[in-house]
Formats: C-alpha cells, structure tokens, sequence
C-alpha cells in the first residue's frame, strides 16, 4: 500500500509499504477513506517534534471503515465508519500508544490502512446522516478548538479573543460560537484568512496583529478580552495574547510553538491572569459528531482542496506555503465507495 513517510528532518516521500496487521486485543484495523495534513505535520517534517521517529507513516487526522478489531475492541466492529482520535485525553495518557502516537512514534493515516491502538478510545463511529468529509476534522483539530473552548469558561457576558484564523482558529472559533459570547474578535494577519471569516461567520469581528491592542481596547467592557485563546504559534502571539487580557482574565495558549516562549512576570504581574495550556484532547469526539449531526458545527468550508493520496506531495506543497487561498486539504483515497 502507499504510504507517506517520515524519511529524515526536511524529507517525506511516498513509499510502498505492507497492509498493517493486528498487534494487540486493543487493535482495530481502519481503511482509510480520507485524511488530512495538520500544520503538526509540518512540525515534524521540520524537526520541530522530537519524539517523532523517521520511518513512520504521517498523518492524524483522518477518517475510514473498520476492517478488522481485536478481541478486546467493543465499541467499534468491521464496517463501521469512523473518525480516528487522538485517544481520550493526549496528555495525561501514560501508553506508549497513546496520547500523539499516530503519525509521529507509530504509523499514521496518510495512507490506504492503518493500525490504530487503544480503539474503544481512539476510534468514535460516524453517524449514518454525517459525512466523510463532515467527519474529517473530528479528531484533531475540530477536537482542539472544542478543547480550547471548554476549559476558557466562557460566559455569555464575555468579549473572547482567537489569535489565529488557520484551520485550528476557525475550528475555535465555530466552538466558541457555541458559547455565545457578548463578542468574538479574530486577529488573523493574513487578508485571505480574514476575507474568508468575513465571508463565513458576518457576525465576528476582525483585526490584525498592529491593530489588536487597539482594537480590543476599544471593542470590550473591562480594558481587554475577558478570554483569549492563543491558536497561532507565531514568533509574537504569546505575548500578544497576554497583552490584551484584561485583568483576571483566562489566557488559553493551545498554539503548538517552533521555540520556548517567555513568560515576562514582572511585566505581566499585575494583570492576576490564568494560563490553561495544552494540545488537543479527544475526549469530546463523541460529542462533536453529535453536534455535527444536529447542524451545530459544520467544517466543511475549511476544505478548499481535494486530492488523491497519490498527489499528497503537490497537497503538501500546497498547504504548507499557503497557496491559493488554502485552509484544509483533504486527501481522497478514490477507490473507496463511501467518499462523498
């Protein structure tokens, strides 16, 4: 089968490699129907993910139908659909094949069939009505935006800041949406990204990085963003987030950084602020599918462009130098009837 691999830091190829078998009870088996390339991805082409192992197949964040489960696996059987997470709380899981295992210290899903560990937690069915391509962000970055939101403790008084309007920032801000916030504000430096939230979602307002101090200043009740989610991970954004929150505010950092930031105490010592950190953590997939289903969340303009797998170097190409006005690629494996 094909398979997109981790060769060396700077270098993944397409290579050919045998159908994974089950290893373990806990095993499922998934073929992969459609996968996705998360700016992660691009980490650890780069060298930006340390644990990460040359040799593994990438990709984590896709979709698919059971072929094949352990003896242990109940929550799951062969032909259901399914999104594949990132198994229930990432961070505090202790299994070497748990947490970020997929596609950075095992094989991932960029691929025609993968071997996912932990199934009765890494693996959530897709309803009938919803779907591959509703499903897609399920797993990752769907999962971190709702992540994100649920532990701001957004109240509906609340003026909220999304630094970042990439796949990940939209993700948050349709899940923060959910909480129903006096104001969103998205600072997003790039006029494309601001032209599709602008576009998407009227009702957000939008400023720049220059302009955000600024702006929020002038667009909340108590001298900053009551809730700032941090989502860009640029060389700036932390401290941009932390500048505008206002005293006793919650500060949300979920970006994923290239290099250490700095915590600036004596600048920031009188602002009582609380930092939640954090990646994503799949454990409200089940919960987001739902709300997929009812017509709560719906990510399916983040993918403005489709390839098959056999294309995933032109994909790569165009995802990661922002081409064309790209959010989300998603990945096709044609030959699968259940692609919609």
């Amino acid at each position: 089968m094909l398979a997109y691999t981790y060769i060396e830091k700077g270098k993944f190829a397409l290579v050919e490699k045998p159908k994974p078998s089950l290893i373990e009870s806990t095993d499922a088996i998934v073929r992969v129907t459609m996968s996705s390339i998360c700016t992660s991805d691009l980490h650890i082409k780069h060298g930006s993910v340390p644990r990460s192992v040359p040799g593994i197949t990438v990709g984590h964040e896709m979709v698919g139908v059971v072929e094949e489960v352990g003896s242990k696996v109940t929550h799951v059987k062969p032909g259901d659909r399914v999104t594949v997470n990132v198994n229930g709380y990432v961070n505090n899981c202790n299994d070497p094949n748990g947490g970020w295992a997929l596609g950075c210290r095992i094989d991932g899903g960029q691929t025609e069939y993968v071997r996912v560990p932990l199934a009765n937690q890494g693996l959530n069915r897709i309803p009938d009505s919803v779907t591959d391509e509703q499903a897609l962000l399920v797993g990752d970055v769907l999962a971190t935006g709702f992540w994100a939101a649920r532990i701001s403790e957004i109240t509906e008084d609340d003026t909220v800041l999304i630094i970042g309007a990439g796949p990940t920032g939209i993700c948050t801000l349709l899940c923060v949406m959910l909480k129903q916030p006096k104001r969103i504000i998205v600072c997003e430096k790039s006029e494309e990204r601001r032209r599709f939230v602008r576009e998407h979602y009227p009702d957000v307002l939008l400023t720049t990085p220059e302009e955000c101090k600024d702006f929020i200043m002038k667009n909340s009740d108590h001298g900053g963003a009551d809730r700032v989610l941090e989502v860009a991970g640029a060389d700036d954004t932390f401290r941009l987030a932390w500048e505008c929150a206002r005293p006793n505010a919650i500060v949300t950092v979920v970006a994923l950084y290239d290099r250490p930031q700095i915590l600036p105490l004596p600048e920031m010592y009188g602002k009582n602020l609380t930092f939640k950190t954090g990646g994503v953590d799949g454990c409200d997939c089940e919960e987001v599918l739902r709300l997929i289903e009812v017509g709560k969340i719906d990510t399916t303009p983040l993918i403005t462009h489709r390839f098959p797998l056999s294309d995933i170097e032109e994909a790569y190409r165009v995802f990661e130098n922002k081409l064309d006005g790209v959010i989300k690629v998603a990945i096709e494996n044609k030959n699968d009837e259940n692609i919609e």
